[in-house]
């Protein structure tokens, strides 16, 4: 019996001037675990007039994490934080009461051609560190747990599994892992998974139960600890999940919180200008009249 409860399709979704593809929030999924939210950014060619300007915007209740395969973002937040990202790293920012940051292309490449190609995930916090005060991490690619297992390669880039840690500081049980191989291989790794898990096919393809998925492609477990697939050669997959909450989570645009009191009080804060202020930021995001989360494209 196939262990696919569910088949979430990338849909179109804006982020500014720059188009992604959402996974999730789904209207039949809001999370899978802590995971609240994933865009898949590109891959896109931009010419030399062409950047990511994602001005500054706010967040509570939750940590971000990017992740790049290709490109160079520049972050700004509101605790002075400025940090370019390359591929391989991950930027992990923790909300908590609330933060305000930027995404651009660095000022060195804005007038180039280049590519940019990623992940942009969020992370719910637990209902007791949802007012924690905020953070930011940054952790090199040299830093990443990584091996071999057969002939895939795996990198644990957050969390726990497999009897390893990610130095990325996350907050409740969870993983977020890439599996990478260049030949056919079957992987059986549910003893090492837990909670809840979704697999997210980035290129290649896998088989599950006679039935071959595609890029694009979220597939949530109906059970994660029976997790087995055969990977076909040169395919390219991330596993994420962990233990959900036992309360759900509101979500509204940049906001997610354990109620919806906590989301309002953002948005009012949010358009009385009582956010922290970004240094060297001019530009600012009003809030939209309805959850753009959900107002996509099918």
């Amino acid at each position: 019996m196939s262990n696919i409860n569910q088949i979430i399709e990338e849909r179109p979704a804006s982020i500014g001037n720059f188009l992604v593809g959402r996974l999730l929030p789904f209207k039949d999924k809001r999370t899978v675990g802590p995971f609240a939210f994933i865009d898949h950014m590109g891959p896109a060619a931009l010419n030399d007039h062409e950047n990511l300007d994602v001005g500054p915007h706010p967040h509570i209740g939750l940590s971000t994490l990017t992740y790049l395969f290709e490109g160079n973002i520049m972050h700004r937040d509101s605790l002075g934080t400025e940090m370019e990202i390359i591929p391989g790293q991950v930027n992990w920012m923790t909300a908590g009461k609330g933060i305000v940051h930027s995404e651009r292309t660095p000022e060195r490449l804005r007038h180039s051609d280049k590519f940019l190609h990623g992940l942009q995930i969020w992370v719910a916090l637990p209902k007791h560190l949802e007012q924690m005060e905020p953070s930011f991490a940054h952790i090199t690619e040299d830093q990443l747990p990584e091996w071999k297992l057969d002939t895939v390669n795996i990198k644990l880039i957050a969390g726990e599994a497999f009897g390893k840690k990610s130095p990325v500081p996350v907050y409740s049980p969870l993983y977020f892992i890439e599996l990478k191989s260049t030949t056919a291989q079957k992987v059986a790794i549910g003893k090492d998974l837990y909670g809840e898990s979704g697999l997210y096919i980035l290129e290649g393809s896998i088989e599950n139960d006679g039935t071959t998925f595609l890029p694009k492609q979220l597939l949530v477990a109906k059970d994660s600890s029976v997790c087995e697939f055969t990977m076909n050669e040169n395919t390219t997959v991330y596993i994420f999940g962990g233990e959900p909450f036992p309360e759900p989570r509101y979500i509204y645009w940049n906001f997610v919180a354990s109620s919806a009191e906590m989301i309002e009080e953002a948005k009012q804060r949010w358009t009385d200008h009582k956010f922290p202020k970004l240094e060297g930021e001019t530009g600012y995001v009003p809030l939209p009249e309805q959850n753009p989360n959900f107002n996509i494209k099918k």
